[in-house]
């Protein structure tokens, strides 16, 4: 019986001390063992939302990867609750989780008819054992039963209270160009309902562009507050970039090249999709193209459940210019799950004349971009490569936070979802 408790807690306890040497370069999504892949989160079974559910309601949050083996794993999954900046909170678990911060990963299937053999996992919270009881930012951790240190991936989600109104603006008219290469963002957070005090000196309200890590900007105060109603305008922080309409492919099929595929081949044990060659569009003009502002969605032109019966493939990317001098190409989207790092980075082919890439995808449809950025730096862009079109349709994930000392944690009071232009 003791030994049984003992083994149910131990994880529990080494947590707690993990999370205390945790910063927030740590906590960003991602894979880190290369044979778990095609990592996605749905809400409420969409996964085209931001991963941002309301406390206390009936939604929901999937999180589901593959690992590519022939035998189930016994995995295990935890909880950290961060703050608005995505370090840990100083809160133990009783104070953000009803239940036990320990789970068993016991929704899985094998892939069925594909030639790469792979497991399909799936979490869905809240469930019976565990379920966020306080807003704010979310870590999601799976690791081996036998050994809670082996982080394998992780995922970040957020619990929001909804409890505070945004009314947001886009326009490409800002402070520094006219209809150019910029867009600027415009905030009113009502509080009424919130009950803040001091909006001025108690909110915080974070930017994201498409939901890339390294656009994200910090507002500490409001320009100005009349009453419950706290004004953010005219700031250099909301005025981000244009970038571009991220490209698209499709390998939705083994059998003929679909959208963006020059090519299809198989050499034991993967298919390969060579898409055709990129080019900057920096100097072309603005063209509209719908885009999903780079997620994906797992596909099989053939198949009513794509989750195990989509293969997998190499998929090759090129990219022709020059070489670039003290700067790297990275391909950025949800398929490297937003990292800038040695998964997402391109190689320069002397012979060919192209940046080149491939990437271990499964089938679907899916949104990428390329990216510059100098070595050294941690902030990419957009101008290089794809060009800064102010008619881009970019995607911002605006998050409202009330940093209180009393409640010693990061509520999240508001996220809302703005977009620059409509279609």
């Amino acid at each position: 019986m003791v030994k049984s408790l003992l083994y149910k807690i131990l994880p529990y306890i080494v947590f707690t001390f993990i999370s205390l040497a945790v910063s927030a370069a740590d906590t960003m999504t991602g894979i880190m063992h290369p044979m778990f892949r095609s990592l996605q989160i749905k809400v409420n079974g969409d996964d085209q939302l931001p991963p941002v559910i309301v406390l206390d309601s009936d939604d929901h949050i999937e999180i589901a990867f593959d690992e590519l083996a022939d035998e189930r794993r016994y995995l295990r999954y935890r909880l950290m609750h961060c703050d608005a900046l995505w370090n840990p909170s100083r809160l133990v678990e009783q104070e953000f989780l009803d239940g036990f911060n320990i789970g068993d990963i016991e929704d899985f299937r094998f892939s069925m008819a594909t030639a790469t053999h792979y497991i399909h996992y799936s979490i869905t919270l809240p469930n019976s054992q565990m379920r966020p009881i306080i807003s704010g930012n979310y870590l999601l951790q799976v690791f081996p039963e036998e050994n809670p240190d082996d982080i394998l991936l992780q995922c970040r989600f957020m619990v929001s209270e909804q409890s505070a109104i945004v009314s947001a603006e886009t326009t490409p008219r800002t402070d520094i160009d006219f209809q150019d290469s910029h867009q600027q963002l415009s905030l009113m957070v009502n509080t009424r309902h919130s009950g803040i005090s001091d909006p001025f000196n108690r909110l915080m309200v974070t930017i994201q562009q498409n939901y890339r890590p390294d656009t994200e900007t910090v507002l500490p105060h409001p320009s100005r507050v009349n009453g419950t109603n706290a004004y953010y305008e005219h700031l250099p922080e909301m005025i981000f970039k244009a970038g571009n309409e991220y490209r698209r492919f499709e390998t939705v099929s083994t059998s003929f090249p679909t959208m963006g595929v020059e090519e299809i081949s198989f050499s034991e044990p993967y298919y390969h999709m060579a898409l055709y060659p990129d080019r900057p569009r920096s100097e072309m003009q603005y063209e509209f193209d719908k885009t999903q502002q780079g997620r994906f969605r797992i596909h099989e032109y053939n198949s009513p459940d794509p989750d195990v019966e989509a293969d997998y493939a190499v998929v090759h990317f090129s990219l022709e210019m020059p070489k670039l001098v003290g700067s790297d190409v990275y391909i950025d989207g949800d398929l490297v799950n937003r990292r800038l790092d040695a998964s997402s980075v391109m190689n320069y082919n002397n012979a060919s004349g192209m940046y080149e890439k491939a990437l271990l995808l499964k089938q679907g449809a899916y949104n990428y971009q390329y990216l510059t950025m100098p070595r050294g730096s941690t902030k990419a862009e957009s101008t290089t490569i794809e060009g800064d079109k102010y008619e881009t349709r970019n995607e911002y994930l605006v998050k409202v936070y009330n940093r209180d000392p009393m409640t010693r944690y990061d509520r999240l009071i508001a996220v809302a979802r703005v977009f620059s232009s409509p279609y």
